[in-house]
């Protein structure tokens, strides 16, 4: 986007560094990292050993010298920012990438990883795990046709293109076998994964277009769009804020089910057990034995929390859920946290560069936000009641 040159003159140590760290920090995505390349088999030996045995991942090879990056990081003449509030934030932004560096280099190392992961993402607190009990308690309700899963990848894809039309962005659609999630998007080469073997329900399709299409790569194309490629690249910390407008919008668009919000929390349990120290085999145990789910819904939800040795981001989408609706129902507008990777704690920042003509209005809505077709009173409840 093009900035009047008054704007980048005067904040020309802000947009040099911005640029800077645009250029390094294209690789450091995590999620094309931590997702193993050999789930499926992996699975049949778990499935095969009664469940005893521990898998064994492999993970994708680094492709970048994590070393020389965290030196490039630091590198960076953050003081010459004038502005305070701007340098403070772009300070944080180097340490939070920083860790995420830390992360990647150590996907596969055990606790080792497991630590890095809680200085990014921390972990469920007692009352996530109380909030996820409570959801758990609510009965499940009778079979319901949408549910059903019946759809293969390549049938879901084109009801995402189809849904996609409401927006004039393009994006590339691949089938993967190396997702652990039904669906994904790929924020630096605007990809949405889909899982090459998975079998989607009506319902599961209308969830990951309204989460998938309707914010995440919303909010990647909106982030695209602004001069400061902090806004595509991610604020430090912003998962939360961008799951919890991702299931948000689930919500706003009618398709969030009871099981969907008892799948999240199955999440925080499993992210949960490994504060606990708990192994792969232990969480499987929990949720097969204990919460009687599938072995497929067990296993999934299991590798989703001990990728990598120990990933606990999986809690956030119900934690960022509840902030996001607390914001809504006071009233705010949520069209300055669809600028891009941004987060709540932030909105002030995003706020300032906008006086300062430093950002600007949003070009993609998500259209869920327009109006709430929610009709189920239970998730309403539940919503309200999450402490």
């Amino acid at each position: 986007m093009a900035y009047p040159e008054s704007i980048i003159n005067t904040n020309s140590s802000l947009f040099k560094i911005d640029a800077n760290l645009n250029r390094l920090v294209k690789k450091i995505e995590l999620l094309n990292y931590i997702n193993p390349l050999n789930i499926e088999q992996q699975k049949k030996q778990f499935f095969a050993s009664k469940y005893r045995k521990n898998p064994s991942f492999t993970y994708r090879k680094i492709d970048f010298d994590t070393h020389k990056l965290q030196q490039e990081l630091f590198k960076q003449e953050i003081d010459s920012i004038e502005d305070e509030a701007t340098r403070l934030f772009y300070k944080d932004v180097i340490y939070d990438y920083s860790g995420l560096i830390e992360c990647i280099e150590t996907i596969g190392q055990g606790r080792k990883f497991y630590y890095n992961v809680l200085k990014c993402f921390g972990t469920p607190t007692q009352k996530d795990v109380e909030n996820a009990q409570f959801i758990l308690h609510f009965k499940d309700k009778e079979d319901d046709d949408e549910m059903f899963p019946v759809f293969s990848a390549e049938e879901a894809s084109t009801y995402f293109q189809e849904f996609s039309k409401q927006y004039d962005f393009k994006f590339n659609l691949k089938l993967s076998n190396k997702t652990t999630a039904a669906a994904m998007v790929q924020n630096s080469t605007q990809t949405m994964l889909l899982k090459k073997n998975h079998r989607f329900s009506t319902n599961q399709i209308k969830v990951l277009a309204n989460h998938e299409i309707g914010v995440h790569l919303v909010t990647t194309y909106n982030g695209m769009d602004q001069a400061l490629k902090i806004f595509h690249n991610g604020f430090p910390r912003n998962v939360e804020t961008q799951e919890g407008l991702a299931v948000f919008s689930e919500y706003m668009s009618g398709c969030l089910t009871l099981w969907r919000l008892k799948e999240l929390s199955y999440r925080v349990l499993a992210a949960d057990s490994l504060h606990k120290g708990f192994d792969f085999c232990d969480t499987f145990d929990l949720l097969f034995s204990q919460y009687k789910l599938n072995r497929e819904e067990a296993f999934n939800i299991t590798l989703r929390a001990h990728r990598g040795g120990g990933f606990t981001k999986d809690y956030m989408y119900l934690t960022g859920l509840k902030k996001v609706y607390n914001y809504h129902k006071k009233g705010k507008n949520l069209d300055n946290l669809l600028m891009g990777k941004v987060t709540l704690e932030d909105r002030k920042i995003v706020k300032k560069w906008k006086k300062e003509g430093l950002a600007t209005d949003i070009r993609y809505k998500n259209n869920a936000f327009f109006e709430n077709k929610n009709t189920d009173k239970t998730i309403d409840f539940i919503l309200e009641n999450l402490k």
